[in-house]
């Protein structure tokens, strides 16, 4: 299995457009930092890579390998947050 690059074009397009990572606290977005993508809090890590990796077949042993640094409770955070965002009946405009 091949780890799909923190800065690779993104194949499946940015997941913040259906889930509000302004309330998961281990993610930022700094204008500059990264483009102003989200990324783990204190790192250079797009949370876009973990979900691309995760669709790729990696679980979280391989990104853990993968990418130096990382912290497993925020990888795991990302995902957790991410999975019960999708809980959450959808918000229409009238």
């Amino acid at each position: 299995m091949q780890k799909i690059a923190a800065d690779a074009p993104r194949s499946m397009g940015d997941p913040s457009g259906a889930i509000d990572w302004l309330q998961c606290p281990v993610v930022e977005s700094i204008p500059g930092k990264v483009s102003g993508a989200w990324v783990l809090k204190g790192t250079r890590m797009p949370v876009s890579a973990i979900f691309e990796n995760l669709e790729a077949g990696a679980n979280i042993d391989d990104i853990m390998g993968w990418f130096a640094g990382l912290d497993r409770a925020q990888v795991e955070a990302v995902i957790e947050f991410a999975a019960r965002s999708l809980d959450k009946p959808p918000a229409y405009a009238p």
